[in-house]
């Protein structure tokens, strides 16, 4: 039972930030412990990613059947998927429907997004306070507050003058847009701009795309479940799941256990055409397994690609610009599309070179580079996220003594095992920095971080433990085997949000944990067996 500890502060067993895929199932584990759970939720509607992004084309890009829970079997029977990779509408629905089926909003509030969180040393709790004044206090405090959901806008000089609309992919507006006669430009082209493009772009009055950075994109090859397949999926769910938890990133896909150079020229290409054909992650994470590690395995693999996309583009100039050759294959966020390359065969649709001639400005009617000025009635940033980090840091969190968090992850942020961190007290993260879930199909790591977490709160209810706090050699010790991880690969070579080089002034440091999730598991089940190893608990 909650507990009044003054006339305008509610206290609670533990307080859940987000509601998206692991905010609900934290409400859903919590509620089954006989805990009083407040939940805090900035969207006015549950779904997290499925709930901000409802841009034109945003879908899964993991087999829907391996995104979903895997808790449940009321869920698994009840529940059917339309399509290989489902779309946004469908998704939110998904997560509305896990939602109703376990009354999970009863201690959600909506619209509620949380400026601060303060641990009260004496009391061993944490105080919280939305940004609208509603304050609540718990033991615990639970971040689900996501990997990629702090949206990062460039600072571009003069866009308070322009006059048509902004905004960001994450924030498309909720009501029906119509392109068919607009002057759009987007700044980006990353995977959720990839998805955008290709959708917007076949019914849109002009389309100018804003690139920095090519990307090596695959196609999805999606389509809609049959009869037969549905019920071949709902027989397989149990070998799928323990499929997932074996694999490197926990998808259906794995990598091959040959080298590029141990086959012949030939089965290599066959290989790749084979596993190029295959639906989702299947060519970048069941590919050889030295092409994230070795620099000319990886550039056959790469070159592969860029025919591939040489023969979609009618342009040969435009084909150049499209294919990638400033960074290695797979060490940025692999895009999927469904029709992507063939968008730019289009007369409307125009593509820019950020390099040649980067944006200098905005201006009343559009944006303003070296080259020329271009009018704009919509300008849209598919310009990322501030990742893994952003989501917390924009919060004023502050632990034992006052520390602040965003101070201590300045340099380089660090939580052992990815899920909690010296200093912060009874502070539980999923998705945060060096969580298995951070490199992952999500949802498959997110399963594991909530049960994981609630099982320790189970354990210190069980033995009396009111504190818990991670050790700084074992955070140390567990840093430094990831960052060593990440090191033998090409993944830190590079640019990209794994290292956190898309926001201006952020520490160039590897965000993510690259040891495969496998040995994450293993990991977080040594210390729970041996009494949260790692952890002190008082």
């Amino acid at each position: 039972m909650n507990e009044s500890i003054s006339n305008d502060v509610e206290r609670f067993d533990a307080i859940v930030i987000g509601a998206g895929v692991a905010g609900l199932y934290f409400h859903y584990r919590l509620r089954k412990l006989g805990l009083s759970v407040r939940g805090f939720e900035a969207g006015s509607g549950v779904g997290g990613t499925w709930y901000w992004n409802r841009y034109p084309g945003a879908r899964f890009d993991s087999e829907s059947y391996s995104y979903g829970y895997s808790f449940s079997q009321e869920i698994l029977d009840e529940w059917q998927w339309s399509e290989h990779f489902s779309g946004q509408p469908e998704n939110e629905r998904y997560l509305n429907f896990v939602a109703d089926k376990f009354d999970l909003r009863r201690d959600i509030h909506f619209n509620a997004r949380v400026a601060s969180a303060v641990f009260d040393s004496v009391n061993r709790i944490w105080r919280v306070e939305t940004e609208s004044g509603e304050r609540a206090s718990a033991r615990f405090l639970i971040q689900a507050t996501g990997v990629l959901s702090a949206p990062y806008i460039p600072t571009i000089e003069g866009a308070d003058h322009y006059r048509g609309e902004t905004w960001h992919t994450s924030t498309w507006p909720r009501r029906a847009v119509d392109l068919s006669d607009k002057r759009v430009g987007v700044i980006g082209t990353g995977a959720t701009a990839v998805q955008m493009i290709t959708e917007i772009s076949k019914n849109i009055g002009d389309l100018t795309v804003f690139q920095r950075t090519p990307n090596y994109c695959k196609p999805l090859f999606n389509s809609k479940i049959t009869p037969e397949e549905q019920i071949n999926i709902k027989a397989s769910y149990p070998e799928m799941f323990a499929r997932c938890n074996s694999t490197f990133g926990g998808f259906l896909h794995d990598f091959d256990e040959r080298k590029v150079f141990d086959v012949s020229a030939e089965e290599r290409t066959a290989f790749y055409e084979k596993t190029w054909n295959e639906k989702g992650f299947a060519f970048w994470l069941g590919c050889f397994s030295d092409i994230l590690t070795d620099v000319a395995a990886n550039e056959t693999v790469a070159e592969f690609v860029r025919k591939k996309i040489r023969e979609r583009v009618n342009d040969p100039e435009v084909a150049e610009l499209l294919a990638p050759k400033c960074h290695p294959f797979g060490t940025k966020r692999q895009p999927m599309e469904s029709g992507y390359y063939e968008a730019y065969n289009r007369e409307n649709v125009h593509l820019i070179d950020l390099h040649k001639t980067p944006i200098e400005r905005f201006t009343e009617k559009g944006l303003q580079t070296t080259d020329k000025e271009y009018e704009f009635d919509i300008v849209i940033y598919a310009t990322g996220f501030d990742a893994v980090t952003g989501a917390l840091t924009r919060i004023d969190i502050r632990g034992e003594n006052g520390a602040v968090l965003k101070d201590r992850w300045h340099e380089s942020p660090s939580a052992y095992l990815g899920m909690c961190t010296v200093g912060f007290p009874n502070m539980f993260i999923t998705g945060g920095p060096h969580n298995s879930s951070s490199f992952c199909n999500i949802p498959r790591c997110l399963e594991q971080n909530v049960e994981w977490i609630t099982d320790c709160i189970a354990y210190m209810q069980a033995h009396g433990h009111t504190r818990i706090e991670a050790n700084q050699d074992a955070e140390d010790a567990w840093t430094d085997f990831v960052l060593k991880s990440a090191d033998e690969t090409l993944l830190t070579k590079v640019d990209n949000w794994f290292m956190g080089s898309n926001i201006p002034g952020k520490k160039r440091v590897f965000l993510n944990y690259v040891g495969g999730v496998p040995l994450f598991r293993e990991r977080c089940d040594e210390s729970a067996a041996n009494g949260y190893a790692g952890f002190t608990l008082a």
